[in-house]
């Protein structure tokens, strides 16, 4: 019980971290990293329920996609374009003007890098727990991170589906997200039917509304 309880205790640490691409864009009291999952998990759970999934997975899946950041780093798409220098606020808002473009040999390392350091820290969390439940969770998590089952995929885009609901908000409260970019972005990455219906609710509730 101490290992799971080490456990908990680290998971929680998710509690007071920011998450890495609101600090950049300079929001104020941006949300953390248990505050995304938290939502994300309540997103799959409401829209898996309108497809044929294997509802449990699709929950544990949501909930522990992102607890291997208590060690590994929070990157987004502008790390490698981002000043050294934090305090540029200028340069980096002219930075995120504009939706990051790598060639695809680039952004197969980039995502590569990602994940090998995603994975060195969800093994360090997760060493000292029971053996069944360290290779149910590093399972979940690879079917995550490679859509390797239809749950897989579906978790993957309601990531994005509530990252850009977030984004939205910001957008409406802080007018520091480029909504435009974040639009264009959305119809790259979604194909999920349910997801596509529900991004067309939130521009009916954001976008549309805002205009009037």
């Amino acid at each position: 019980m101490k290992n799971t309880l080490d456990f908990f205790l680290a998971v929680g640490k998710l509690k007071g971290k920011q998450r890495r691409g609101w600090i950049v864009h300079g929001l104020k009291n941006s949300e953390s990293t248990a505050e995304h999952i938290f939502r994300m998990a309540i997103l799959a759970w409401v829209l898996g329920n309108k497809k044929k999934l294997n509802m449990e997975k699709v929950i544990k899946m949501a909930l522990i996609h992102d607890i291997c950041e208590v060690y590994a780093p929070d990157l987004t798409p502008y790390d490698p374009l981002l000043p050294k220098n934090p305090k540029d606020p200028k340069n980096i808002k002219k930075i995120l003007s504009k939706w990051p473009k790598f060639s695809l040999a680039e952004k197969r390392k980039r995502v590569l890098k990602k994940c090998e350091k995603e994975m060195r820290g969800l093994n360090k969390l997760v060493s000292e727990l029971p053996s069944k439940l360290r290779v149910e969770i590093k399972n979940l998590w690879l079917d995550f991170e490679k859509g390797l089952s239809p749950e897989g995929r579906f978790v993957k885009q309601i990531d994005k589906a509530e990252n850009l609901l977030q984004g939205l908000e910001y957008w409406e409260t802080q007018g520091k997200i480029q909504r435009n970019l974040w639009g264009r972005w959305a119809k790259e990455i979604f194909d999920d039917p349910v997801i596509l219906e529900f991004v067309q609710t939130l521009d009916k509730r954001f976008i549309k509304r805002k205009k009037k």
